[in-house]
């Protein structure tokens, strides 16, 4: 299956959603889940014993939320940073992050600049650093508080595990857009990504996992052009 571009991926979305009736929660599952089982598979390999999962506000953060959620049932403590302000109102994202309140995972949400004082020396080597903060939409200039937190995960020993996309590398361009994190291992959704394989993308990436999320395999087939 060839590499896609951010816009070829929200087509297969939308025409998941509006042709085949599969909801973006249950895609959002699907991703998550996956990751987790991915990132479990890691932590047991390289006896890591914790998680600190970021979560942005946007969908890259609901699929955060989902892993978080897999990995606590699987007796993983986690803990949850969340950043860049309350995903939108009844958006999958929030569906999700209530999900983790509900479930009484510990979840900080700083208010202000990120706490790297308080951050960094949780990056230890015995934890996994779950990257969920900006996913493939990503195109314009890493802002604040995300900048500090990608510099804080880069700075850290834990091994960083990204989630679609390393957070602050263009997907389309393998471009970094100001900063970006420099991933140990990287599950993408559906398709690799044309900037995982150019430019500054190999350097960020690490190994990839190509995760299958229930896109319709005909949909894949045809490439993601809109019908």
């Amino acid at each position: 299956m060839r590499a896609r571009s951010r816009e070829e991926m929200r087509e297969l979305d939308r025409r998941a959603l509006e042709e085949f009736g599969v909801p973006g929660l249950v895609l959002m599952e699907n991703a998550g889940l996956r990751a987790a089982d991915a990132i479990a598979s890691s932590m047991s390999e390289r006896s890591l014993s914790r998680a600190l999962i970021f979560c942005g506000k946007g969908n890259n953060g609901g699929d955060g939320y989902v892993v978080a959620r897999h990995l606590s049932n699987r007796d993983v403590p986690v803990k949850v940073w969340r950043l860049g302000g309350e995903p939108l109102p009844g958006s999958d994202a929030a569906v999700n992050q209530e999900i983790v309140r509900r479930m009484r995972i510990p979840m900080e949400e700083p208010d202000g600049p990120f706490p790297v004082d308080k951050v960094a020396p949780l990056l230890g080597k015995e934890a996994a650093a779950v990257d969920a903060l900006l996913g493939t939409g990503l195109s314009g200039e890493v802002r604040e508080p995300y900048r500090a937190a990608i510099d804080a995960l880069n700075a850290g020993a834990s091994p960083i595990f990204a989630i679609d996309c390393p957070s602050g590398l263009d997907c389309n361009t393998g471009r970094i857009l100001g900063a970006a994190v420099r991933a140990d291992q990287t599950i993408t959704f559906g398709a690799s990504k044309i900037g995982f394989s150019v430019e500054e993308g190999p350097a960020h990436v690490g190994r990839l996992i190509v995760a299958n999320i229930s896109i319709p395999r005909v949909l894949m087939e045809e490439g993601g052009e809109s019908k």
